[in-house]
C-alpha cells in the first residue's frame, strides 16, 4: 500500500498482517481524492490548507493521503493498541508527526473536538454499521466545521441514510466498496 499522489506519492505504508484491518484499496483512495479535488460540489480542491480528521483511522492511509495533497493537519481517531502503533510509524515514516495527532479514542463515543475539521473520513469496520451513529457522535463533540466533506466507505451494497445535519452529495461503487461524500450544514 502506497501514498497515491502529493508529496509523499510512492511512499510505502505499513499494514497490520492479516485482515483486522482493511485499509482503503488505492483505486477508491484515488478516486475519493480525484472526486474531492475536481467535483462541482466543492469550490476548491478539498484538502488544500484543510484540517483533516481519520476516524477509524486504522493504518492512516486516508488521512496521510490528505496531507501528502495539502492538508494542513490531520488527527486520527483509532481504539485499536496494535493499529495506532501501525498508525504511529506511518506518520513517522513520512515524517508527519508535526502536522498530525493520534488519540486512542472510539468515533462512536468521541472526545471533545480541540479543532473541527473541514474534512472528514470515515471507514467503519464492514461488519459493523456504525457509519452514521459515528457521524452524528463526532458532529455531536464539535468534530465537524459546518459546511464540512464528510467520505465514508462501508459495503457496496449497503445503504446510507445520512444523519440529521449532513446531506449526501455523491456516491460511487468501486469493487466490494461504496464511497459515500456528505456535506455537514452544521
Amino acid at each position: 500500500m502506497r501514498i497515491v499522489a502529493g508529496v509523499h506519492r510512492g511512499r510505502k505504508l505499513a499494514a497490520l498482517p492479516g485482515t483486522a484491518i482493511r485499509p482503503t484499496g488505492g483505486r477508491a483512495r484515488a478516486a475519493a481524492f480525484n472526486i474531492l479535488e475536481h467535483a462541482r460540489f466543492n469550490p476548491r480542491p478539498a484538502c488544500e490548507d484543510a484540517v483533516a480528521l481519520d476516524a477509524f483511522a486504522g493504518t492512516g492511509a486516508m488521512g496521510l493521503e490528505a496531507l501528502s495533497r495539502g492538508a494542513r493537519y490531520c488527527t486520527f481517531l483509532e481504539r485499536g493498541r496494535a493499529a495506532r502503533a501501525i498508525l504511529e510509524q506511518n506518520i513517522a515514516a513520512l515524517g508527519e508527526k508535526g502536522r498530525s495527532a493520534v488519540l486512542g479514542a472510539d468515533a462512536l463515543k468521541p472526545p471533545r473536538a480541540a479543532a473541527p475539521a473541514s474534512l472528514a473520513f470515515l471507514d467503519p469496520p464492514y461488519a459493523e454499521d456504525v457509519a452514521a451513529p459515528a457521524l452524528a457522535a463526532l458532529a455531536a463533540a464539535g468534530w465537524l466545521l459546518p459546511g464540512a466533506i464528510a467520505v465514508i466507505e462501508i459495503p457496496a451494497k449497503r445503504g446510507l441514510i445520512a444523519p440529521d445535519g449532513f446531506g449526501i452529495i455523491d456516491q460511487r461503487r468501486y469493487g466490494a466498496a461504496k464511497l459515500v461524500f456528505l456535506r455537514y450544514r452544521g
